[in-house]
């Protein structure tokens, strides 16, 4: 009994200590249908085809939208590449999660996203983008600097998504 005490005593002390995940997140609401909404963000090949950052998203391994499927994302602005794995997809709920697989060109680690797509107010559509992830300590960068850098990110894509979007329904 006294060692599970121990034990008990040393995590419940420890925990505080231990790293928390930062965490970024933006939504956007466009005046569409969330099926159109969808029908647009659901493809994990197809960031490229809303997100100005991204110049290619290519399937490595596995089937588009199924669960262990890896894509290659390669940045607009300087070639660099990346790979993330499709962690969930469904297509019901409209959501996906994925993470980030080995290095990327970000100062952070532990990366995981999700995205969802939910019914607003007045006939719009609410997109979500949130992201979890740790700072890289040798980054040179705060963890407020890098939520904002990931933020930053999202805002671009939810912003050129809505723009896409509503474009098309006029």
């Amino acid at each position: 009994m006294r060692l599970f005490l121990a034990l008990v005593m040393t995590v419940a002390l420890a925990a505080p200590l231990a790293a928390r995940a930062d965490i970024a997140q933006q939504s956007v609401e466009i005046k569409a249908t969330p099926q159109a909404v969808w029908a647009v963000v659901k493809n994990f090949d197809g960031l490229d085809k809303w997100h100005p950052a991204f110049k290619t998203d290519v399937i490595k391994s596995g089937r588009n939208n199924t669960k262990g499927a890896v894509r290659t994302l390669t940045l607009a602005e300087d070639g660099a590449s990346f790979d993330e794995e499709l962690l969930k997809f469904d297509d019901d709920r409209m959501f996906f999660r994925y993470r980030i697989v080995g290095d990327s060109p970000f100062p952070i680690m532990h990366y995981v996203s999700t995205l969802s797509v939910k019914k607003g107010k007045g006939g719009m559509t609410k997109v979500i983008w949130q992201g979890k992830f740790d700072n890289k300590r040798d980054s040179g960068k705060t963890d407020e600097e890098v939520v904002e850098m990931i933020n930053g990110a999202y805002r671009s894509g939810l912003d050129n998504l809505k723009k896409q979007i509503e474009s098309r329904q006029r």
